[in-house]
């Protein structure tokens, strides 16, 4: 455990040295050549694995059953949202939230959302936002293998909302990577037209799904991000996502 704990430190340290570093680049993105090559080979294994195990995961399973999935994964995260909003200052949401998590795991058992039809909205926070909220620049735009965009900041943020979750201490990895293969899977079948739509009106993909991202990640830091069950699946299509009218 202590050596867990040291290494996660450390990355977290290298990190946000990185993400305070000055970013001379116009798009904020000075890795671009490098960024490209992960860009496709996360694209291509979209293209010949992930989309057609989503294809038939929508095919296979009525829209109810997947709604049920995003909400009990949604559910599993919302400790980590709580904390987040108290590290920000955000008590009244950090309670809305518990409350969330405590009515939909009781009386929903994770699958079901009661919480939203009885008042309790969700909010989405995570530890990139709060060191936005401190005051810690994005740094540069950074692909992730297999995960996909990022910065050095955000990807700090991950590496901290991954240590807060409790269940790696009491659940085996097997199943935890088999839960995660399941919510990208089901995340992504959400998404099917829309990324295509997206490919084809795009004269690069790339800058597309860059500049989306760079654009949600700023709402969520403004609270200007429209959380709701209909949009939640376009997390794995920044560009697609909704922002609050202003």
């Amino acid at each position: 455990m202590g050596g867990r704990i040291r290494t996660i430190a450390l990355t977290v340290g290298c990190m946000l040295l990185v993400a305070c570093s000055t970013v001379q680049h116009p798009s904020g993105d000075p890795w671009e050549g490098a960024n490209r090559k992960i860009f496709w080979f996360n694209d291509e294994v979209d293209v010949h694995v992930l989309e057609p195990v989503a294809k038939g995961w929508r095919w296979a399973l009525p829209e109810m059953v997947r709604t049920g999935f995003t909400n009990f994964f949604q559910n599993l995260g919302t400790p980590v949202v709580a904390v987040n909003q108290l590290l920000q200052g955000k008590p009244l949401q950090g309670a809305s939230d518990t409350g969330r998590f405590l009515v939909n795991t009781i009386v929903g058992l994770g699958f079901i959302d009661p919480a939203s039809q009885w008042g309790l909205k969700r909010h989405d926070e995570d530890f990139g936002q709060t060191l936005a909220v401190w005051g810690v620049p994005g740094g540069p735009y950074l692909v992730i293998p297999l995960l996909g965009p990022s910065n050095a900041r955000d990807l700090t943020g991950l590496v901290v909302d991954t240590a807060m979750s409790i269940t790696p201490f009491f659940v085996d990895g097997w199943i935890l990577t088999t839960a995660r293969v399941v919510q990208t899977v089901n995340a992504r079948s959400g998404v099917i037209d829309r990324v295509r739509e997206v490919k084809a009106a795009s004269l690069d993909y790339y800058s597309a799904v860059r500049n989306g991202y760079q654009q949600r990640r700023a709402a969520a830091i403004r609270d200007d991000l429209d959380v709701t069950p209909a949009t939640e699946e376009n997390e794995l299509y920044y560009p697609g996502e909704e922002l609050k009218p202003q």
